[in-house]
């Protein structure tokens, strides 16, 4: 490696840490240089992958974040483990002087994520950086809505609809213990999948106030955790938002947000530009060139495609040029928002966002489709 080479090591060789290690790849300012999972035939395949096809020399196999430190460290851990082992994974991470990435969501469990925002906080301090996936943050789609939205092109905010409407095989919850239970994957279809959509909502159109939600079990079998979720979000500003999540709706559809305003709206379909009116404003032009807005982007890559463009801002901010796009207080916020839709489901009743982020929630025992 050159001495301007950041060494990365990925924690949890799944389907995740592959398609992390792919967008890793892409960037000439990182090289894997060690792969983590304590399940050692899957450190094989990925090294072999890496080896192979990704490109990059065989990455040293480890099957515990201790392990690697005694060997020398490394200067980034990227962590792609089951949701409910993320903090953990990063406190450890940080304490050995690294760099930390974390996969969505920041975790499971507010208490423990409060617990990393504080140390995030102090990490930063001593210069370390800390930040959470959420790749469609930097999709010139999201970048284009968010700048209208932020920047008043749109009027007054009034309102917002998200929709992740997908599906997932019986077969998906079957394959590996951790899915669809609460103590690892910390709910189903708001927080497995929804939660990126989630994001983006609460970006665009500010911080909630109040949440009322309902959430249901009804396609799959063998799960704790919802495949369908409804909520209202009322937000600070006044606007009204809603969200629905699903691995229920066969055979898969799109993800769909719409933001609207008193004098403009935006529609993102799939990641794509699907709509964009500001009455005169073309804050589109002006942000990424036409040709990123039409999506020739996609293409079978596309997943790391859109990863790589955050690991760009991560190398830039461990570079100087600032804190990360993402950092943990964000990713706080929608793990906030989900726990949130998950405690009023539960009540069947509206909570206030604040006392949620309060702590007020926090032993509540969440079940799927309401208190019984």
């Amino acid at each position: 490696m050159s001495s301007s080479t950041l060494s990365v090591a990925i924690v949890g060789c799944g389907i995740i840490g592959v398609n992390h290690a792919r967008a890793i790849a892409r960037h000439p300012d990182l090289e894997i240089v060690a792969l983590v999972d304590s399940v050692i035939e899957a450190t094989v395949r990925l090294a072999d992958l890496v080896e192979s096809e990704i490109g990059g020399t065989r990455p040293k196999e480890f099957v515990a974040l201790g392990d690697l430190y005694a060997s020398g460290g490394v200067d980034i851990v990227v962590i792609c483990t089951p949701s409910g082992l993320h903090v953990q994974l990063a406190e450890e991470a940080l304490a050995g002087g690294s760099h930390v990435v974390i996969e969505k969501p920041l975790d499971v469990s507010l208490p423990r994520a409060r617990r990393l925002l504080a140390l995030a906080e102090e990490a930063e301090a001593r210069g370390q950086v800390v930040s959470v996936i959420s790749q469609h943050r930097f999709d010139p789609a999201s970048v284009v809505v968010a700048t209208a939205a932020h920047e008043g092109a749109f009027g007054r905010l009034t309102s917002g609809v998200a929709s992740v409407a997908w599906w997932r095989s019986q077969e998906y919850y079957d394959s590996g213990q951790w899915r669809g239970t609460w103590e690892l994957d910390g709910g189903g279809a708001v927080m497995n999948q929804g939660v990126h959509t989630v994001d983006l909502l609460v970006w665009f159109l500010g911080r909630p106030v109040e949440i009322f939600a309902q959430t249901a079990l009804l396609a799959h079998e063998r799960i704790e955790v919802e495949d369908v979720a409804v909520a209202t979000i009322r937000f600070e500003s006044g606007a009204l938002g809603v969200i629905h999540a699903t691995t229920a709706a066969a055979p898969g559809l799109a993800v769909r947000i719409q933001v609207h305003g008193s004098q403009g709206s935006g529609i993102i379909d799939d990641d794509q530009l699907e709509y964009f009116s500001t009455g005169g404003a073309n804050i589109a032009a002006d942000v990424v060139p036409a040709e990123e807005l039409t999506g020739a982007e996609r293409a079978k890559d596309g997943f790391a495609i859109a990863h790589y463009r955050q690991y760009a801002d991560v190398v830039d901010a461990i570079h100087g040029d600032g804190p990360p796009g993402v950092r943990v207080a964000d990713a706080f916020l929608s793990l906030a928002v989900v726990r949130a839709m998950y405690a009023s489901a539960t009540l069947g009743a509206p909570v206030s966002f604040d006392a949620v982020l309060a702590g007020d929630y926090d032993d509540l025992e969440i079940v799927t489709g309401g208190a019984r």
